[in-house]
């Protein structure tokens, strides 16, 4: 029994690379619906082979590296080939390439966490599992929630997305401290930050629907920004008091 179920974390973990893969072939073919639930359902895999790994005692060398390398085709490659296809489309292929940082940035991403002992906790930089349902569901809500703008809104929308590109590419590989979402009770006062991140995406969803995802990434990113200025200047000054 013992040697079947040292290979569950592994299979789910090519669930995710599987879904990956296909959300890249269908961003190909403009179905930026169906690649960016397929994302949501490979960060459901990641989730889940991680606990299946915890459950069962079936840590390896192997399971971390491939858990990294199904991360860089589901949250590097894949969100990369859905803005790919959708830049391609009237603004020029040049511009359209500049999609592809994406992919490249989430690789020093994932080598660069792979070697920091001090992401344990929390994290230092964008995660690639954000990053990706970012830019998946931008490109879904522009196409799908704004079926009515204009060439020029949409052209407009396509330059916006070029210049998010360089930026979300450096919080990728930046020092900001990121807040996890991992909670070890319920407690009000340790886990403030995560319960009003939560009630404030739930309340996105209600009122923006498919534009509430990338919504709620940047809200991750304004608070997790928030959280270390208040630490470094607030938390600091009481200690030196």
């Amino acid at each position: 029994m013992k040697s079947i179920t040292k290979h569950i974390p592994n299979a789910i973990t090519c669930l995710n690379i599987v879904a990956g893969c296909l959300a890249c072939v269908l961003a190909l073919f403009g179905e930026y619906l169906f690649s960016a639930y397929l994302i949501l359902l490979a960060g459901v895999f990641d989730f889940f082979d991680g606990f299946a790994a915890r459950l069962f005692k079936a840590y390896s060398p192997m399971g971390k590296e491939l858990d990294s390398l199904a991360d860089m085709v589901s949250f590097g490659v894949a969100p990369g080939f859905i803005l790919y296809a959708f830049l391609s489309q009237n603004i020029g292929i040049y511009w359209a390439l500049s999609a592809f940082a994406i992919p490249v940035f989430s690789a020093l991403r994932l080598a660069k966490f792979n070697i920091d002992e001090r992401q344990t906790t929390s994290f230092l930089g964008l995660p690639t599992p954000p990053n990706a349902i970012f830019w998946a569901f931008l490109v879904l809500a522009i196409t799908t929630d704004f079926t009515l703008l204009s060439d020029s809104q949409i052209l407009l929308a396509k330059i916006i997305s070029v210049v998010l590109i360089p930026i979300f590419s450096f919080l990728l590989v930046s020092e900001l401290p990121m807040f996890s979402l991992k909670v070890k009770n319920l407690k009000w006062k340790e886990n403030k930050l995560r319960f009003v991140f939560l009630i404030l995406s739930v309340t996105l969803v209600i009122f923006f629907k498919l534009l509430a995802f990338p919504l709620i990434i940047l809200l991750y990113i304004i608070l997790s920004s928030l959280n270390w200025v208040y630490q470094r200047i607030y938390v600091k000054s009481s200690k030196e008091i």
